[in-house]
């Protein structure tokens, strides 16, 4: 994929959803590669918990958004969906402001299912949190 092809891509990323969790917590998606996926959200007041630390929760929306949206890019969604069936994030650091960086890669990018591993990074490269997530592949004509 060429740099025009990535930067259409992630306009049209960004784009996707009028209303959702990633225009809720300001996330933007930055980077796009054969295997990966970035995105960057703002830590505000808006994502703290009550001891003025970013929310376990904000962190876990990043890496759920990179991980499901990794998988949405390596499916053909006119016949499958991607459905979420497990997530185990580990917060390792605290952070009151700043920019945080997620990076969404592929342990096994299989026919039926998907696991990512998604890295969550402060400003200075420090590693906030590591999430991994499984995504099923299901045939569209089994959801519900």
């Amino acid at each position: 994929m060429d740099s025009e092809q990535q930067l259409k891509q992630l306009s049209a990323l960004n784009a996707w959803g009028e209303e959702s969790m990633a225009l809720t917590l300001g996330i933007k998606f930055t980077a796009i590669d054969a295997d990966s996926l970035s995105a960057t959200m703002p830590v505000l007041p808006r994502v703290h918990q009550p001891y003025g630390i970013l929310h376990g929760g904000a962190s876990v929306a990043l890496a759920e958004t990179l991980g499901s949206t990794l998988s949405v890019l390596h499916v053909d969604r006119e016949k499958f969906a991607p459905v979420g069936t497990n997530i185990n994030s580990n917060h390792l650091r605290s952070i009151r402001e700043g920019l945080i960086t997620g990076k969404a890669s592929f342990i096994r990018k299989g026919n039926t299912m998907h696991v990512s591993q998604i890295e969550i990074r402060d400003e200075k490269g420090r590693l906030i949190n590591h999430t991994t997530m499984t995504n099923a592949i299901i045939p569209l004509s089994k959801l519900s």
